[in-house]
């Protein structure tokens, strides 16, 4: 009879794997129906424990403040001929700003488009389109081939890319940003940590077409806002 924690611990993973997305403790608390989030958060440790002492082709990878189940990077090739590629706008814009100004930093493109690029990287991963490097406390986000395959793009280059979409887009050239350095912005003045906005031309996510196609941060875990304790 497994006790109390291991059984938390097996519901944690049951709703981390059939979410499919990251999930913050409070959020996993919530739909475990539960008052008191510092169970979970010790059956979360407990499950990202365990899974890095597991032979498996999944890991409990943390995602800023949230958590994920989800493939290894070395067995996310081995998925593609299986994994539909399907996506929302938000998920296309998302891509889009990654392939316009890679190599970017995941803490950077949270600042453009709100704590969804956690979730929305993850998702970009596991379709193979976008490669993950841990970068500081943050992760670097570049396209992968087979981006540049799906959008029928001669090159992987991330300048003949960029080039592709100021063509396809009609975005005007702009210079290729860096990786900003953290709390300041794409486009804007280092000293000015407030502003969020991409620099003058971004471009606009929905366009670009599949070309022959149907179509972490670190961290410890924050306890969450509002939850009881005793």
């Amino acid at each position: 009879m497994p006790s109390k924690l291991d059984e938390l611990v097996f519901q944690v993973e049951a709703v981390l794997f059939a979410s499919g997305r990251p999930m913050s403790v409070k959020e996993l608390t919530t739909a475990l129906g539960l008052d008191d989030y510092r169970p979970v958060q010790k059956a979360v440790r407990t499950l990202e424990q365990t899974y890095s002492h597991r032979q498996s082709a999944l890991e409990v990878r943390r995602v800023g403040e949230r958590y994920a189940l989800q493939l290894q990077e070395r067995y996310v090739p081995s998925v593609h001929a299986v994994t539909p590629v399907e996506m929302a706008p938000r998920t296309l814009k998302a891509l889009t700003l990654v392939a316009y100004h890679q190599p970017i930093l995941q803490s950077v493109l949270v600042r453009m488009i709100g704590d969804v690029a956690y979730e929305e990287v993850q998702h970009l991963r596991g379709l193979g389109l976008v490669h993950t490097e841990p970068k500081g406390s943050t992760l670097e986000l570049v396209t992968t081939r087979r981006f540049a395959e799906y959008f029928g793009i001669a090159s992987s280059r991330p300048e003949e890319i960029r080039h592709f979409l100021e063509q396809k887009l009609g975005v005007a050239p702009s210079p290729a940003p860096g990786v900003a350095p953290e709390g300041a912005s794409i486009g804007t003045a280092a000293s000015d940590p407030t502003a969020i906005e991409a620099p003058p031309g971004e471009p606009e996510p929905a366009e670009p077409t599949p070309s022959g196609s149907t179509a972490a941060e670190g961290g410890p875990i924050a306890e969450p806002s509002g939850s009881s304790s005793s």
